[in-house]
């Protein structure tokens, strides 16, 4: 890349970002003839000096991580490092749903819906099947057997990736590509507009090492997440003061996450009922789990967003769970990923006396310990198809719900830029994220309702403080790297940010791929659907671009 400075590079496709989004929609052209560069901002693994370009801004530090967590600046993006968790969004989240400000989408679920089977081919997550009566042979087993919810439906399911590294996954065959040029160490810094006219002329790109040099396409695609794109965005005022896209003020806003966290207690209380909060698997091997998912008609019916829960052990921190296997991955904590022991653990603090409390408990059950701990070994930590998560289950079926619920939008909670400069004299951003009303009621309307089913079913009982939702939503802020919102699909500039083709209002050339585009945020975790909409913008710009009589150039991967 260094060789590179002050030169221009020539391509009739751009794509800056090399995360799933850029990965798919680059994988989608090899052998069609369209020339194409794909534009990775980091390198092959994890590099320090590359991932310090994303620090950033928080306004409020109890809310939001630091913005160096849970993004990885390298090929492959924060497929590095996710969990797996793969479901579609539901077709009532593309209804206009009057009761949800902004909770407008200028399609439909039938216009991404085809999109999902091939998507869950390039995550590796098994059959686009998830109804729990179908995804395994004979059906997967009951949560709680005997539990027929009126208000939610108990056979909905998540399936899981490997997880799939997609720089590892696919690097050799995008290198291998005729038409592919894959880029590493490339940080985009500008987006300019040509002098004359709504076309995009290039992309200024740098490397840590000092070169410089722009990409010239006929079509460029942003893939670089949802808080990049907007700061890319933003920081391009060269000929646009207000930065591109955003000339009704929409880059950037309407930042969502997810209302996520653990909550409640139920005692499952039926004699001899079997509960099963664990992992069936598919016939080649994909992982799948229930969920309670909130009925769409129940939603509509009380005016609140989507919402699912599982089945959870007691909250780590707490040694009065008895389990040594809990006390053992509590004690853990310094050893595990930020992302991951945020989330297990709730960021409480290691106190002497809480240690030896969990030490207590692992003394306690040192063969069962000891046992579990060999088997994740095996099933996570040297499997190529890892076990999904930590499963504890607990002797007098009582556990707690986690929970995970859409987040409505928010003009109000946004991305902008800060006052510091990264390395390359570029806007860091600022992050102020937001939740409103009705997040947390969406959390107490169906914690309520789920109350109502198993006082009515009769074998168990939810219990839980109303007054505490807002801390146990909140526990941990934003939900980690789910990055929503922030250039938003709308009908028209003053709606959002991209057109119904991902489009950027404003130009005739530039394109946004990932979960910046989402107007809402679901239930569902977004890897699987930024897959299938990186598909969708894949088949739009085909139609476009005619393949190209010039020889490629090949660069590194």
């Amino acid at each position: 890349m260094s060789g590179l400075g002050g030169s221009r590079l020539n391509s009739q496709l751009c794509i800056v970002g090399a995360g799933p989004a850029g990965i798919a929609l680059a994988l989608q052209f090899i052998n069609t003839g369209i020339d194409v560069v794909l534009l990775a901002g980091g390198a092959l693994d994890h590099d320090e000096k590359s991932q310090a370009l994303y620090a950033g801004e928080v306004a409020d530090e109890a809310l939001h991580s630091p913005l160096t967590e849970y993004r990885h600046r390298q090929f492959g993006g924060s497929s590095a490092t996710w969990g797996g968790r793969c479901m579609p969004f539901d077709p009532i989240d593309f209804e206009n749903r009057d009761w949800i400000e902004g909770a407008r989408w200028p399609i439909a679920y039938d216009d991404i819906a085809p999109f999902y089977p091939e998507a869950q081919a390039l995550a590796e997550a098994g059959d686009c099947i998830y109804d729990a009566r179908q995804a395994v042979e004979g059906g997967m087993r009951p949560m709680i057997a005997g539990f027929e919810p009126e208000f939610f439906n108990p056979d909905a399911i998540e399936r899981f990736s490997c997880p799939t590294n997609f720089g590892r996954r696919y690097g050799e065959k995008l290198r291998r590509a005729p038409n592919i040029r894959v880029l590493l160490n490339a940080h985009a810094t500008q987006i300019m507009r040509a002098e004359h006219g709504n076309a995009i002329e290039h992309i200024v790109l740098r490397t840590l090492e000092g070169a410089e040099f722009q990409v010239h396409a006929d079509r460029f695609v942003l893939a670089t997440g949802g808080i990049e794109t907007a700061r890319l965005l933003l920081a391009s005022r060269a000929r646009d003061p207000q930065g591109i896209g955003n000339a009704q003020d929409q880059v950037g806003r309407n930042y969502l996450c997810h209302i996520a966290g653990t909550a409640g207690t139920l005692s499952v209380t039926a004699p001899a009922t079997p509960v099963f909060h664990g992992y069936d698997r598919a016939w080649d091997g994909v992982y799948c789990r229930r969920r309670l998912a909130l009925r769409p008609e129940v939603q509509r019916e009380k005016r609140i967003g989507n919402i699912v829960m599982r089945l959870h052990h007691p909250r780590l921190p707490d040694p009065a769970h008895g389990r040594g296997i809990l006390s053992a991955i509590y004690l853990a904590k310094p050893f595990i990923s930020y992302e991951y022991s945020k989330r297990l653990h709730g960021g409480d603090g290691l106190s002497a006396s809480l240690v030896l409390r969990h030490l207590a408990n692992i003394a306690c059950e040192p063969f069962a310990t000891a046992g579990f701990l060999l088997n994740w070994a095996r099933r996570r930590t040297l499997a190529a198809r890892k076990f999904p998560s930590l499963i504890v289950t607990p002797r007098n079926n009582v556990f707690s719900l986690d929970i995970h619920a859409e987040q409505v939008p928010n003009l109000q909670s946004r991305i902008m830029l800060g006052e510091g400069r990264d390395a390359f004299g570029m806007p860091q951003a600022r992050v102020d994220w937001r939740y409103r009303a009705l997040d947390m009621e969406t959390v107490r309307v169906a914690l309520g309702l789920l109350k109502d089913d198993f006082a009515r079913w009769g074998g168990g009982q939810l219990s839980y403080d109303e007054a505490e939702i807002p801390d146990a939503m909140l526990r941990d802020g934003a939900y980690g790297g789910h990055h929503i919102g922030t250039a938003r699909m709308g009908a028209s500039p003053e709606e959002g940010v991209v057109d119904s083709e991902a489009r950027v209002f404003g130009t005739t050339n530039l394109h946004v791929a990932g979960s910046a585009i989402f107007p809402t945020s679901s239930q569902a975790n977004p890897t699987l659907t930024i897959i299938a909409f990186a598909l969708r913008l894949a088949r739009h710009i085909k139609a476009d671009l005619q393949p190209s009589t010039k020889v490629s150039i090949k660069g590194a991967a």
